[in-house]
């Protein structure tokens, strides 16, 4: 059995038998600058390759910051990175697919480490798990076509979807806009779509202070979308580097 994998004791008859269930550690780290997050990914990818800890997400916010992804162009930062680390807005390079976005306080992102088969299926299933949670709020929201990725609420994009897969665990992973100023946005080009308008939970129920609830009810749509137990620990627990039983 690996890590993060218990037996249920459930029964739904007497030829039924024992039905094992895989945990998810959630873990809710805060706000994290951006490539603190990056390199804590990266431990625990090689942590979860190495059979150490069980499929894992990190929940957390980042300080301002654009990511580019391997497709950003020139003209997706059309007013050149100088202008807006002057804003007070960190740019950073980044090893996931797609094009450019913003990450900020009031945005939930979600980085899934988890050992995957089918990069695909796992982006269906992540998407589904956003259309679930925003579905919570009283959102309708919906995956549209290629180049129309991530998740929207009507014409306005309200989630993006990021990944990278490398020795088949995957990093970097997904964010919803909730309570974030949406400026940031105005200023570049979003995932390469032009002319993209961007919302987010606050905008689309008129609730502020939405996110606290909000990253809880992901966490947990999260874990239900891919058929898992979530467990909650500490971040203390993530960053131990010893072995976990399970």
């Amino acid at each position: 059995m690996r890590a993060g994998q218990k037996r249920s004791s459930r029964s739904t008859g007497p030829e039924s038998s024992l039905r094992v269930v895989a945990d998810l550690w959630v873990a809710q780290l805060g706000t994290v600058p951006y490539g603190d997050g990056v390199a804590l990914q990266e431990s625990l990818r090689s942590r979860r390759q190495a059979g150490e800890i069980p499929d894992l997400l990190l929940v957390l916010e980042h300080p301002p910051v654009y990511t580019k992804g391997k497709r950003t162009e020139p003209g997706d930062l059309p007013m050149g990175e100088d202008w807006y680390r002057a804003r007070g807005i960190e740019v950073r390079e980044t090893d996931r697919g797609g094009r450019v976005t913003y990450h900020g306080p009031g945005q939930l992102v979600a980085y899934p480490i988890m050992a995957v088969e089918r990069v695909a299926d796992f982006v269906h299933t992540m998407e589904r798990a956003v259309v679930a949670a925003l579905a919570d709020e009283g959102i309708a929201a919906e995956v549209r076509e290629t180049p129309f990725t991530g998740v929207w609420a009507g014409d306005s994009k309200i989630a993006s979807i990021g990944v990278r897969v490398s020795g088949g665990v995957t990093t970097h992973g997904l964010a919803v806009n909730v309570d974030n100023d949406l400026q940031p946005f105005e200023w570049i080009v979003p995932c390469g779509i032009d002319h993209v308008r961007m919302t987010s939970v606050s905008r689309e129920t008129g609730r502020e202070r939405s996110l606290p609830c909000f990253r809880k009810r992901m966490a947990w749509r999260f874990a239900q979308a891919f058929g898992r137990r979530q467990r909650i620990v500490s971040a203390r627990r993530v960053l131990e580097r010893e072995a976990v039983p399970a």
